[in-house]
């Protein structure tokens, strides 16, 4: 059972309130920076694809509210949340995330003046959060008529887009690494506009559609739209269970496009996917063996 601390969830809910008070739509998050409710749909992997419609909380993002009424619901039902996560893509905001990872072991940094320098663009005077590992969230405000897909190291090693879909950890929140904060002189910022030529390169051109082979038949196409279904929290899951049932019929090899495609629809980053799929086709292969 999770550990209460009441103390950091006070704290991590009137900051959740002070980010709805500026239009930012929240929900809680635990020490693991995940979503502090579980999915009441968790035991069902076959259950149809549900963002909130049955009217119970524990849908991640798509819990998220300006409501201070029902933020505090979500808090009542999360004692134990020492966070709060901030949706992004929504109105007024249509919220970005930049990313900044220091983990890789690369310079992101570098690597975006570097793409602010190659497409022309310089990154606006804007919320700056510092995460307690020593990266950076850059915060800009989207266009209302541009979706802006999550992805993983896509755009240069070391930075991570949080688009619609996605959250960021808000400022004030304690997780087990330590708080996150504002940079000093940013707190009282809005989100600043995304440059053009940064949201372009944010919005990759159509991917290439990937039918069903023939071969796989109707097993097939139901396990793509299996994860072609999934929602926040049971993205891994759906997939990695999709591949398994593939690679156990004989049909994984003609399948891998088809479900890291779906699987790119719904949030996971390209190479989150193809490595699921690979761990399928390990286990798999390895009880074949």
């Amino acid at each position: 059972m999770a550990t209460i601390d009441r103390q950091a969830t006070t704290l991590a809910l009137a900051h959740a309130l002070s980010a709805a008070e500026r239009g930012l739509a929240v929900f809680p998050l635990s020490r693991t920076k995940l979503p502090a409710l579980r999915s009441p749909h968790r035991d069902d992997p076959t259950a149809p694809p549900c963002h909130g419609e049955c009217g119970r909380f524990g849908h991640g993002v798509y819990d998220a509210s300006t409501e201070p009424e029902r933020i505090r619901e979500l808090f009542t039902a999360a004692p134990w949340a020492t966070g709060y996560g901030i949706a992004c893509g929504l109105e007024p905001h249509h919220l970005i995330g930049i990313d900044l990872d220091t983990k890789s072991g690369t310079d992101s940094s570098a690597a975006l003046r570097e793409l602010a320098l190659r497409h022309l663009f310089t990154i606006p005077e804007t919320v700056v959060v510092l995460t307690p590992s020593g990266g950076r969230h850059l915060w800009l405000s989207g266009s209302p008529d541009v979706v802006v897909p999550n992805s993983a190291g896509r755009l240069a090693p070391g930075i991570d887009i949080r688009g619609a879909g996605g959250y960021l950890v808000g400022p004030g929140s304690r997780t087990a690494h330590g708080v996150y904060s504002t940079a000093p002189g940013t707190s009282h910022l809005a989100p600043a506009p995304c440059p053009r030529a940064l949201l372009r390169l944010l919005t990759p051109p159509p991917r290439t559609h990937h039918p069903t082979p023939s071969s796989a038949g109707g097993h097939g196409q139901g396990l793509v739209q299996f994860v072609a279904a999934a929602h926040e929290g049971q993205r891994n899951t759906r997939l990695f269970w999709a591949a398994c049932r593939a690679y156990e019929n004989g049909i994984g090899d003609e399948l891998v496009e088809p479900l890291v495609e779906a699987a790119v629809q719904v949030g996971l980053s390209e190479r989150e996917a193809r490595s699921t799929v690979g761990s399928a086709r390990r286990l798999v292969g390895g009880r074949q063996g």
